[in-house]
């Protein structure tokens, strides 16, 4: 289940909730318990995808040849 941010506009209460994607957000600050003043913020993710691309053999035995998928026909 992931993790999401709230913030209160009354009184700029943050708290973190974990939740389904299905569940409703929270409406009650858990703070000053103004309703209807909770919003859910814009978060970074909590991974990152770097490098050169995605290669076709990544979990395949070590003797297979690698092949670049990034770089082939999506130019």
């Amino acid at each position: 289940m992931p993790i999401y941010a709230f913030a209160c506009d009354a009184c700029g209460h943050g708290f973190d909730r974990l939740q389904k994607l299905s569940d409703a957000d929270p409406t009650v600050c858990p703070a000053c318990g103004a309703e209807g003043a909770v919003r859910r913020q814009l978060t970074a993710p909590q991974f990152r995808l770097s490098g050169g691309g995605w290669y076709e053999t990544d979990f395949k035995k070590d003797g297979d040849r690698k092949r670049n998928l990034a770089g082939e026909g999506g130019e």
